[in-house]
């Protein structure tokens, strides 16, 4: 898997943390050092953890699937997209606690890196995937884009998490077609 369509996933998986990020910095005043990294570490963490988990989950399972595991990856990559999309739609914006406790951070950390599992199992699928980089990769973009939410959220408000919601998905749904269009032979890789 090349470092660019990786890179994308990343980033399409990052925008649930950076739209939680934007409410973080809407409930916080004044932003601090300690909330940078602690919403970067626990949503960067828990981003590279979970396809971790969903890796070694897909691995164990990968020689009994091989013959569709194209469509895994496409209904996967879709799935989460049209959630996502669903969510940037929705009239319902949930609250968000200005608390950067662990036990918080832990739950919203759980909470935005859940579609990370499935694409972990996507991973594990897919030919050539070096999972250590891109779980670095994937932790890093998250960490890096949590801190922009918190500090775009303190300063322009809830205007930019929809939209997030709504790149993130688009870009998840074009790259699980354009994985099934590769292995269908109609786009080369």
């Amino acid at each position: 898997m090349g470092t660019t369509r990786l890179f994308l996933i990343a980033l399409g998986l990052s925008m649930d943390a950076f739209a939680v990020s934007v409410c973080k910095g809407l409930s916080t005043r004044q932003i601090k050092p300690r909330h940078y990294l602690a919403v970067g570490l626990w949503f960067g963490g828990f981003q590279a953890l979970m396809p971790a988990v969903g890796y070694v989950l897909g691995s164990a399972f990968v020689r009994y699937i091989e013959a569709f595991d194209h469509w895994i990856a496409f209904g996967l990559l879709t799935l989460i997209g049209i959630g996502m999309i669903r969510e940037a739609f929705s009239e319902e914006q949930g609250e968000t606690s200005g608390s950067f406790a662990p036990g918080t951070m832990a739950l919203l950390a759980v909470a935005t890196s859940v579609d990370a599992l499935a694409v972990g199992i996507t991973l594990a699928v897919l030919p050539d995937v070096r999972i250590a980089p891109a779980l670095a990769l994937i932790g890093a973009t998250t960490f890096l884009i949590s801190m922009a939410g918190l500090r775009v959220g303190n300063v322009f408000g809830l205007r930019f998490r929809s939209k997030a919601e709504l790149a993130g998905g688009g870009i998840l749904i074009l790259i699980g077609l354009q994985i099934l269009l590769e292995h269908l032979g109609v786009l080369s890789a």
